[in-house]
């Protein structure tokens, strides 16, 4: 029997889905996909199309295309209550789409309430399409030799994000620009000692400031505030506190993790609603903690799409495997990484080769999907 299958984000989780819409509206089933874009961008590519080494096209998924040329829907919109009693989602335009099976990868964003008055200079880390206004905000500043820049966070996010904003002043003609990092009490703590080391030899070299003082307690204006009182008055200001999932899943009374998360079983199933999947940064997964890195993400691609199917057209159930490490690559511009496996570490220029062979191959496969006859299996 034919039934309605809504996709609410065409994230990282979500590619191998987006690769089957034909199959499935061929077997009469309707497809619909709700994102607040038309296309969807790669975290992990965002610094690298901040400091110009990528373009805009390199790191993004044209997702409405790939989805309307299949026979589904695509609505620009973001879902923003689900009505489990009613099997239909509610978008903030007002409207409400029905549903037989709901799969979420809604993503997330940075907290940071903390802010009053002008704020047309302040940008996070997501989304990543956000990067694009800043990237352009930051070139027609680099007219300011004195250009000051202020990156608030003290994880991997915060770092790439100064390294790569350090290229693009650079790059622009402003390599005097003054880059600091307001990193709470130690930059990159839940890395390694050995990544922080390389990291700190980095930006030393290329004179990024890392200030361990304490934490930010508000941005009042443009001026940023610390909890000991000292201000910082930067020209632009990026947002790298972390991240949490939408408030989309809480506002809908449905499980959630202690971040807020959509809270899901090894099959990456809501367990009180056996219709509802998630995947990616919207989730919490009960059976152990996960980062919220897009690894995560990838790996479980086979399983929503398995587990998805298998509630459209019955049949059983796989159970998602974590995986065990997984190689971390840090872009911290100027064409240098930062890699750590395990106990493995090393930062220089083939750290990065590694990580744009990675992270390009990983676009052409989904990137191949916009071509006239895409081959999904």
């Amino acid at each position: 029997m034919a039934k309605k299958l809504l996709l609410a984000g065409g994230g990282h989780a979500h590619m191998m889905l987006l690769a089957r819409i034909g199959h499935l509206t061929e077997d009469g089933h309707e497809v619909t996909v709700v994102q607040p874009s038309d296309h969807h961008y790669y975290s992990g590519m965002g610094p690298g199309m901040l400091s110009g080494f990528y373009k805009a096209d390199d790191i993004r998924f044209r997702t409405r295309f790939v989805v309307e040329r299949q026979g589904g829907r695509f609505i620009k919109d973001k879902v923003i209550r689900i009505d489990t009693g009613n099997r239909s989602v509610e978008l903030e335009s007002g409207i409400c789409e029905e549903f037989d099976i709901l799969s979420c990868n809604t993503g997330s964003f940075v907290p940071f309430s903390a802010i009053e008055g002008r704020s047309s200079r302040i940008f996070g880390a997501k989304p990543i399409e956000g990067l694009l206004e800043a990237k352009k905000q930051i070139i027609t500043g680099c007219n300011n030799p004195e250009l000051s820049i202020s990156v608030i966070g003290g994880g991997a996010a915060a770092a790439e994000i100064a390294g790569n904003v350090r290229q693009l002043a650079t790059k622009n003609g402003c390599p005097g620009a003054k880059i600091k990092i307001l990193a709470g009490n130690k930059l990159m703590k839940n890395s390694s000692p050995a990544i922080q080391r390389i990291v700190r030899k980095y930006f030393q070299k290329k004179n990024i400031e890392i200030d361990e003082s304490g934490h930010v307690e508000q941005i009042e204006n443009g001026n940023v505030i610390m909890k000991s009182g000292k201000t910082h008055t930067p020209d632009f200001i990026f947002l790298a506190t972390g991240v949490q999932p939408s408030p989309l899943f809480a506002a809908s009374n449905l499980p959630t993790g202690p971040d807020g998360g959509l809270q899901v079983n090894e099959y990456l199933q809501c367990s009180d609603h056996p219709e509802i999947f998630g995947g990616g940064d919207c989730i919490c997964y009960a059976p152990q903690p996960l980062e919220k890195v897009g690894v995560y993400a990838v790996r479980q691609n086979p399983v929503l799409l398995h587990n998805v199917l298998a509630g459209l057209r019955g049949g059983n159930q796989i159970k998602f495997d974590p995986g065990g490490r997984f190689l971390a690559i840090f872009n911290l511009g100027g064409g240098y990484g930062a890699l750590q496996k395990g106990p493995l570490c090393w930062g220089g220029k083939t750290a990065f080769i590694i990580k744009d062979y990675i992270d390009k191959k990983f676009m052409t496969q989904f990137q191949s999907l916009e071509k006239e006859d895409p081959d999904p299996s």
